[in-house]
């Protein structure tokens, strides 16, 4: 079992004791977590990045609806635990589907254990990766003059060049991109540009784009994984190369900048893991 998931387990174990010792003290157990709102969001200064206030919420067991939500958390980290120990991972998809098992435990709906899921990872200050769960959705795209080294799913390092040993579709970003899973080895390029639009990004690929101006090309798919955001924000700090966001010239996509450069309210509290304070804005 990796260091970081035994640290993820080791926490999210302590959350399960407090709530027995409540229990076993006659108390009523609850756990306290920032309040996920746009009025509990605040800008850091310092950081330059969206960050939770001080407003809580509180998952309390006086209420029916807290204590099956408390019910909810002790299947989850049984459920975690058991993964971990076995190696292996679950989408948040198949988590919501496997508690149909947990009896009275089971979720209403996936934003319900996508929800709990942030919650653990705010309670333990652990990343879901650390405890094996991952996204449904598959990784973005990157073009361009940049050697990586991925650790396969046998524990064997493999060199990928994002030009030269992909297709016209380019590299796939993997669901984890810490330093452990991949590692950034060679690069010649002089920035990266997060684009979009599949459509764009397919035209400058065509248009040999990445080549002609020594540029990274990334596929943000949209409103960005954080996998994707977590790639463009190590390989900004490590490779020093600044980072351009190519958008629409639409408040929306103004919105999907922000997410990169400043975070987003699901993911505020990690957002200086996320997020590229340095990026720029270029919406065309």
């Amino acid at each position: 079992m990796a260091e970081r998931k035994k640290d993820a387990v080791k926490e999210m174990l302590k959350i399960a004791d407090e709530i027995y010792e409540d229990l076993k003290n006659s108390r009523i157990p609850e756990l306290q977590v920032p309040s996920r709102t746009k009025a509990n969001i605040a800008f850091d200064e310092h950081h330059r990045v969206w960050k939770y206030g001080t407003n809580k919420s509180t998952r309390s067991a006086v209420s029916l609806a807290g204590a099956y939500m408390l019910l909810r958390t002790i299947y989850t980290i049984d459920f975690i635990k058991k993964m971990i120990e076995q190696n292996k991972s679950s989408t948040l998809r198949e988590m919501y589907y496997i508690s149909e098992g947990w009896g009275e435990g089971k979720f209403s709906t996936q934003s319900d254990s996508d929800r709990l899921a942030e919650d653990l990872e705010i309670l333990t200050k652990k990343l879901r990766e650390d405890m094996s769960l991952r996204p449904e959705e598959d990784g973005a795209r990157v073009m361009g003059d940049l050697v990586v080294e991925e650790i396969t799913r046998k524990g064997e390092k493999r060199k990928i060049h994002c030009q030269d040993d992909v297709g016209d579709s380019g590299y796939s970003i993997p669901y984890n991109v810490e330093k452990e899973k991949l590692k950034f080895k060679e690069t010649n390029a002089k920035i990266i540009m997060a684009v979009e639009t599949g459509g764009m990004f397919d035209r400058l690929v065509e248009n040999g784009f990445d080549e002609k101006r020594n540029t990274i090309l990334v596929h943000l798919k949209g409103q960005p994984a954080r996998s994707t955001r977590r790639f463009i924000k190590r390989l900004n700090e490590e490779k020093n190369l600044p980072v351009i966001v190519f958008t629409d010239g639409d408040p929306w996509s103004y919105r999907i900048f922000a997410s990169v450069a400043y975070g987003a309210i699901k993911t505020a509290h990690i957002s200086e893991y996320l997020a590229t304070p340095s990026a720029e804005f270029l919406g065309v």
